[in-house]
């Protein structure tokens, strides 16, 4: 299998459009669906001793948004070096800032088409 990505995203077919394009890509995809799940996951990677290459999050979910999410993943220090894609519908200006201040690395905006996510996933997992 290729690098690991955590995808954690609220929208089912989100998450199996991500894995779908990930994994067909050569990825090994692992989901959750809102940011409490995905530090869960996390956790349970932690425990087979892995740690993923990536993680790409949406922002707006319930029990955690990404915005918290992203800010728990870099206040630790395992996690806190991980690149941070944000896969959202949200495209205001005041959201990416407040992403990136977050710690986010990148921002991409859906709908998006397969390549596109492949491309941007490429630029920060080699």
């Amino acid at each position: 299998m290729g690098n690991l990505i955590l995808a954690v995203d609220d929208s089912r077919t989100i998450r199996a459009s991500v894995k779908y394009t990930l994994e067909k890509a050569g990825y090994e995809v692992v989901l959750g669906c809102d940011g409490k799940e995905g530090l869960d996951k996390l956790n349970e990677l932690k425990h087979q001793g892995k740690k993923p290459d990536m993680i790409i999050s949406d922002i707006n979910m319930p029990n955690m948004d990404g915005i918290s999410f992203i800010k728990e993943l870099k206040n630790k220090m395992e996690y806190k070096f991980i690149p941070v894609l944000v896969l959202t519908t949200e495209s205001q200006h005041q959201k990416k800032m407040e992403g990136k201040k977050a710690g986010a690395a990148g921002w991409l905006v859906k709908p998006f088409k397969s390549q596109q996510l492949v491309d941007v996933v490429k630029k920060f997992v080699r």
